[in-house]
């Protein structure tokens, strides 16, 4: 059974070295622990920090396992998605320490297993859905559930491939983005029935391996082609709402066992007009790590999410968790391609007390990349979001030739 190491230092290999994995990195390293950074490319965000770098085809088994058997860590930490997952159970089998576990990873990595086992096995309250191996199916699919829908590939991150669709006129079209923003092999889609939602949040969810499952301030956020753009917390969701969503994400977190920081998301509707209290609660989404919204909690917590996922997989105490005042990020994007880049206007971001920026040093861009992101503190969530934007709107993403 996986367990956390007896005593520090111990050694950590990230699957995956971006901005996540970094703050990740740079955590685990406080505590004396030596990182291997492992992703598909030289000179991840990740691999500027830690001991030692692999650069591996990420979705090759025999290279993924190789990396891990070569360095024997204490723990193997999935931080991406687009990752040889099924070679993760292969090498718990061998004992090594998989975060949170081999399974988790594999079942939330596909969309169809994590929708399948919250709203069959759990019962949990989804959007509807349908699955569909072609336009055809697709169409057929979609007509009950109303439109518009929602067509995304089962496998994906980071909103690739997604799509809304107003009508049957553009089925063809979102069949074929979504086959084309695909990760894997398999041709398959989910469509959901679209939602009119309040509220979008993300609830960082520390599951432990003695003690209770913790949870963090709520975080809201809003997406742009299915990936985030801004986030804040605490979000002003109702007590009761809250309290729904953390029964939710107790109970997958529970089936999903080990140890560490889930980010689970959730769609907050409100039924009736004009009822604040009746909002419902509907389970969107899961991530087995740390979440990129929760990037805000740099700023707005007094432990981090990086740091409350170090403390949970290494069976450190975790005494609070409790808010600093409210906080927002903002994103940083790339508006084209570019073998390199360089920022412009940092100084101006900087000017206002309680701004930060995370400048990623990812070492290319390209159209909508993220490069980088403005986190503020504020006297409320409208001052704090202000900051946020517009330090992230001082920053200018300069080519290099």
């Amino acid at each position: 059974m996986a367990c956390p190491p007896s005593s520090l230092p111990c050694t950590l290999m990230l699957l995956g070295s971006g901005e996540l994995g970094k703050e990740v990195a740079i955590a685990a390293q406080r505590l004396g622990c030596r990182v291997i950074a492992v992703d598909r490319y030289a000179g991840a965000p990740a691999m500027q920090v830690a001991d030692t770098a692999e650069v591996i085809p990420m979705g090759d088994p025999e290279a993924l396992k190789a990396a891990v058997r070569r360095h024997r860590p204490d723990l193997v930490i999935p931080e991406i998605e687009a990752l040889a997952v099924d070679a993760l159970a292969e090498l718990e089998a061998e004992g090594i320490t998989v975060i949170p576990t081999a399974r988790a990873t594999a079942v939330t990595m596909n969309r169809d297993r994590i929708r399948d086992l919250a709203a069959g096995e759990l019962g949990l309250r989804t959007a509807r859905f349908a699955y569909a191996a072609s336009a055809a199916e697709l169409a057929a699919a979609a007509e009950p559930l109303g439109w518009p829908v929602v067509v995304k590939p089962v496998m994906s991150s980071s909103g690739k491939g997604q799509s809304v669709v107003q009508g049957p006129e553009g089925i063809a079209a979102a069949w074929e983005a979504a086959m084309a923003g695909a990760r894997g092999a398999g041709a398959q889609v989910i469509v959901e029935e679209f939602l009119h939602f309040e509220l979008e949040i993300t609830l960082l969810t520390v599951k432990q391996w003695q003690g209770p499952t913790l949870f963090c301030p709520p975080i809201g956020h809003i997406q742009a082609r299915g990936d985030y753009q801004c986030s804040w917390q605490p979000a002003a969701v109702p007590p009761q709402a809250l309290a729904a969503a953390q029964v939710m994400a107790d109970a997958v977190t529970h089936n999903l066992g080990g140890a560490g920081l889930f980010g689970v998301e959730f769609f907050l509707c409100r039924p009736r007009q004009g009822d604040l209290d009746s909002l419902e609660v509907i389970f969107s989404e899961l991530s087995p790590r740390p979440h990129d919204t929760g990037l805000v909690t740099l700023m707005g917590q007094n432990l981090s999410e990086f740091e409350l996922h170090l403390r949970a997989v290494l069976g450190l105490p975790i005494p609070e968790i409790h808010s600093l005042g409210p906080a927002a990020s903002r994103v940083i994007l790339a508006t084209e391609a570019a073998p390199a880049v360089r920022f412009e206007g940092v100084a101006e971001a900087l000017a206002e007390a309680d701004t930060q920026l995370l400048l990623f040093g990812k070492p290319e861009a390209r159209p909508q990349r993220r490069l980088g992101v403005a986190l503020a503190r504020g006297s409320s969530e409208a001052d704090a979001r202000r900051k946020a934007d517009t330090a992230a709107a001082c920053v200018q993403v300069v080519s290099c030739p």
